[in-house]
């Protein structure tokens, strides 16, 4: 097999990976932004936030990890992306800068704590929305010429975008809610359960919605699902989703069980996510351009393939090493400095 030929594979995993991590560790982050103005008291806010507040900031590496790697093993990609793109994406990374700014200010605010709270719910839920939107524009589709991006600056506006943008929202809700149910006690995991459950019940909802909506888009994201009789080998993705809904809804309403929400939270997205692959293989940009005519010279991945062999062993290394050492329960009275 040639390096053209196995190359671009490596890069797509590589960038998958970074994706999925992204959604995984960030996603509780935005959730509890989202979450935010559920909170009882300025206190009870304080304490939500201080459960994320050693890990949030690096988590944002991988949101970096991907976007470096797909500008470095996917130019046309990258170009596509960006120009069609061009409003969500900007607006994501506004929303983001936002909510860190909130983030750090509010814990130093005295007057303007309450202004800075809501920054960081505001941030987090546009955020989230606008990668929802992102997701959706893609999977919809882009309209290509030759490899080129020829629709206009607007039209990643379609209702099923939206539709992906308030199931992304509702879905880091959920992980900050469980995230919530995992680090803290008492009053405040309390409140985290309540809004748990009916949550599980709205993403399922979405996620229902969304996949029904998909063999009607142009992109044929779900082509390969019933091509070949292929739906046989690829089922147990959807019925190990469904079984996730119902472990999930349970592990929600019995106390005691503090690990679980999260665990199965994050594999709900998992499997989600691993059906999205399976639906716009080998496209990196549905509906036509292909992993392989949108690389890079094999030359330019292999360059950047050894930087990121050094690269990648670090910040799982410290990532890992950053929630075992802040592992356990977070106390209300906790502060950030």
């Amino acid at each position: 097999m040639s390096m053209e030929t196995w190359l671009p594979v490596v890069w797509f995993g590589v960038i998958g990976f970074g994706v999925l991590m992204y959604v995984l560790l960030d996603g509780f982050v935005l959730g509890l932004g989202i979450l935010a103005p559920f909170a009882e008291d300025s206190d009870q806010l304080d304490h939500m936030m201080n459960t994320a507040a050693p890990i949030w900031d690096g988590n944002e590496t991988w949101l970096v990890l991907g976007g470096t790697a797909l500008l470095a093993a996917f130019p046309k990609a990258y170009a596509v992306v960006l120009s069609a793109l061009y409003v969500p994406v900007l607006l994501m990374l506004i929303a983001l800068i936002f909510r860190g700014v909130a983030f750090e200010f509010r814990f130093k605010a005295r007057r303007a704590k309450r202004f800075w709270g809501g920054a960081f719910a505001v941030g987090s839920m546009v955020a989230a929305f606008s990668q929802g939107v992102i997701l959706g524009a893609l999977v919809e589709g882009m309209p290509l010429e030759a490899g080129k991006y020829v629709g206009g600056i607007f039209d990643w506006f379609s209702p099923f975008s939206m539709l992906t943008g308030a199931a992304v929202l509702f879905g880091y809700a959920l992980l900050g809610a469980c995230w919530l149910i995992l680090k803290t006690a008492g009053r405040l995991q309390l409140v985290a359960r309540t809004l748990a459950r009916p949550l599980v019940l709205v993403v399922a909802v979405f996620m229902g919605l969304v996949s029904a909506w998909l063999p009607f888009l142009d992109s044929q994201v779900m082509a390969r699902w019933f091509a070949e009789g292929n739906f046989w080998w690829l089922a147990p993705v959807p019925l190990l989703a469904l079984a996730n809904v119902f472990a999930l809804w349970r592990a929600t309403m019995y106390e005691g069980r503090d690990v679980r929400p999260f665990l199965l939270s994050l594999s709900f997205f998992l499997l989600g996510f691993i059906g999205l692959v399976l639906g716009i293989w080998p496209n990196i940009v549905p509906p036509s351009l292909s992993i392989w005519e949108a690389a890079s010279p094999p030359s330019s991945q292999l360059f950047v393939l050894g930087g990121l062999v050094v690269l990648l062993p670090v910040i799982l290394g410290y990532t890992a090493w950053s929630y075992s050492v802040f592992r356990g329960k977070i106390e209300a009275d906790s502060g950030y400095h």
